[in-house]
Order: structure tokens, then C-alpha cells, then sequence
């Protein structure tokens, strides 16, 4: 595929922080299913499940294979990517003509074929979502754990079919929310955000495998819908190692554009 910057500096970026932040275990698991439901549980002993199963690790290494389309234009490409937790994201796309490197104080890139870059927070993939995202947010929405912290508020639990759904009691002026638990593991199904009156609405839902003993999103499609029309990125995975020594070396060349983002 042709590396475009548009990809990177829209969709792609964001699929690409995606793609960084919830790998783990080591090369192959096997798929996750089943869990009864138990509905003597309360919303507040389903949220303390959901914590007691966070994913645990220092860095981990691999491949993501990246699908995006908007509806005018469909893209793949797979990405090498090094991650350390809580600290530093590293997208490297093939030969290097695309770099990117996200720490919790900013975003930044560069694409050697257009000779351009872009060095910023995390304002305008927040725009692009619809929700004010930070590094935390987003690894909390790779890993299948709630974007949002669960224990902040209270919650209504109700059973729909084979998982728990938990709505918040008081309801929000401007955001709607949705989350869905598998019940073994009491891993994110599903998570929703909405803003009705700006017609935006973002989903994530997730598959998960066993690696290792390690419980983690083995896929993840994600649909941000929006007035003037819909996005879809889908996430797959291979070669993943974990605790690996890393480094992670960038530095946006010289003589190149820096890139604006309205």
C-alpha cells in the first residue's frame, strides 16, 4: 500500500494507538468463551471483579495488522510496535517511511514519503472521538478494561443473555454509556460512548484469548459513527512477545514539514 499521510494523520494514527496498547503474553493463546452468569451479583461486586482481573505487564513486543475504511477508502498495512506500560508507544510501518511515538505527554509522527510531521497531545484524536481521551484512556480501552473509571460513579447491572450490562444510575447531560462484562473473566464485551446531540457515537468490542494464563483482546473492531459518516478499524495480532528488553529510538528528520491539524 502507498503510505499516505492521511491515513496516519487521521484514522490511521488513532488505529495505530490502537494497535500499540493491548498486546501481551507470548505467540499463540487459545480463543476465551463460556462463564455462567450468576445473577445474584450486584453492580458493585461485578466492578470489583473487572479490577481484580486488570492485565498486568512491563513491555511487550509484535506485529498488528491494522484494516480501516470510511466508507470512501479502505486501507491495511502492518506495523512493527514496542510498547512499555503507562510510558511509551512505538509504531514503526514497513522500511521505516512511517514512524510514530506516543508517551503520555504527546503524539507525534512522521511519514518519509511526504517528507512531513506531526508533534502534539492528545486534543485532536479527543475531536476525533468525540470524548476527551488521555494515554490512560486509551490503554484502558485497548486492554478490555473500562475507558471510563468504573469505581467514580454508581452503576445499574442487568443480565442480557450471556453477559452483565452496566449503565450508570445517574445519568449524564451530554454522554451516554454502555458497558458490557463477559462473565469469567469480567473482561469488556463491549463499550460505548455516545453523544446523542453532536450525532457521535464510539464502540469497541472485543474477542479475548488465554496466553499464557494472561486473559487479553485477541481482536478488536472498533465503529466511530459520526453526522457525516462512519469509521471502522479492525485490529489482529501476531509474533507478540512480553517483558522483552526494548528500546525505542525516534526522531523526526530534519528538513521536514510539520503537519497542522484543524
Amino acid at each position: 500500500m502507498r503510505f499516505d499521510s492521511s491515513f496516519f494523520t487521521k484514522w490511521g494514527l488513532w488505529s495505530a494507538c490502537l494497535g500499540m496498547m493491548f498486546l501481551s503474553g507470548c505467540k499463540s493463546g487459545k480463543a476465551i468463551s463460556g462463564g455462567e452468569i450468576d445473577s445474584r451479583l450486584s453492580s458493585k461486586r461485578i466492578i470489583e471483579n473487572h479490577y481484580a482481573n486488570e492485565l498486568d505487564f512491563k513491555t511487550l513486543s509484535g506485529r498488528v495488522k491494522i484494516d480501516y475504511a470510511n466508507g470512501k477508502e479502505e486501507q491495511g498495512v502492518t506495523v512493527s510496535l514496542r510498547m512499555e506500560k503507562d510510558s511509551v508507544i512505538w509504531i514503526s510501518a514497513p522500511l521505516g517511511m512511517v514512524k510514530a511515538h506516543i508517551t503520555p505527554q504527546k503524539v507525534s509522527f512522521y511519514n518519509k514519503l511526504q517528507n512531513e510531521y506531526f508533534d502534539g497531545d492528545f486534543a485532536y484524536l479527543s475531536n476525533l472521538l468525540g470524548t476527551e481521551l488521555d494515554f490512560t484512556k486509551v490503554q484502558n480501552l485497548l486492554l478490555g478494561s473500562a475507558v471510563l473509571d468504573l469505581r467514580d460513579e454508581k452503576y445499574n447491572a442487568t443480565i442480557n443473555g450471556d453477559h452483565y450490562e452496566l449503565k450508570p444510575k445517574k445519568a449524564r447531560e451530554l454522554f451516554k454509556i454502555l458497558f458490557q462484562l463477559e462473565p469469567r473473566n469480567f473482561k469488556i464485551l463491549s463499550q460505548e460512548i455516545s453523544q446523542p446531540e453532536e450525532n457521535r457515537q464510539l464502540t469497541a468490542k472485543y474477542t479475548y484469548q488465554d496466553i499464557s494464563g494472561k486473559i487479553i483482546p485477541s481482536e478488536i473492531n472498533i465503529v466511530a459513527l459520526e453526522s457525516d459518516g462512519n469509521t471502522k478499524i479492525d485490529l489482529s495480532f501476531k509474533s507478540l512477545e512480553l517483558n522483552k528488553s526494548l528500546n525505542f529510538p525516534y526522531k523526526i528528520p530534519k528538513g521536514f514539514d510539520e503537519i497542522i491539524l484543524k
